[in-house]
């Protein structure tokens, strides 16, 4: 099983990792599939505000909700994720993939929810899985994965040696050091 995670040491790392490998990767022409957090310049409680962009070119779906002011309730919303998690699902059954990057397996995915189809139907068709991952979903994510998968070191260089070794693509990783300006 072609799965790995990775899990940023600082905050916001694991999605600007993901995206520079992203843009890395379709230089490279790797056929993408699967959902990056995108920025959010308008937002202003952007911590709790999260944007999808999904691969490989959009759209770009807000998965969390306004509450109001002194909301302390989960902004996080399902029928918006669900919605990307079709669009995905439908690209992944006709158009197929080389590779999916997933920004993150979290609650919906720790409850049996979200992309966790996604993944399930990429690993059975031989597709490797890239997936963000936090130590607050990491046993459930374990227990999914049932010590299947990968953990990469979180650096450009590492990512894309996994992707190069998990694609059979010898000419993925050269030249990632040079490649400075595609860091988020």
């Amino acid at each position: 099983m072609k799965l790995a995670t990775l899990t940023g040491t600082k905050r916001g790392e694991t999605d600007r990792l993901l995206q520079s490998v992203v843009a890395r990767l379709k230089h490279d022409k790797v056929r993408l599939l699967g959902a990056v957090r995108a920025p959010d310049p308008g937002s202003s409680d952007a911590h709790c505000e999260s944007t999808l962009s999904l691969l490989p070119d959009g759209p770009r779906v807000r998965i969390t909700q306004d509450l109001g002011a002194g909301s302390s309730a989960c902004r996080m919303d399902a029928g918006a994720l669900e919605e990307a998690v079709g669009v995905a699902t439908v690209r992944l059954a006709s158009d197929g993939a080389d590779l999916v990057i997933l920004n993150k397996f979290g609650l919906s995915e720790a409850e049996g929810r979200g992309f966790r189809g996604l993944i399930a139907d990429a690993l059975a068709q031989d597709i490797p899985v890239l997936v963000g991952l936090s130590d607050t979903h990491r046993a459930a994510f374990e227990t999914f994965a049932d010590g299947m998968a990968t953990q990469v070191a979180p650096d450009d260089t590492a990512i894309l040696e996994w992707c190069r070794v998990a694609l059979g693509r010898p000419d993925l990783a050269q030249g990632a050091q040079q490649d400075v300006s595609l860091r988020a």
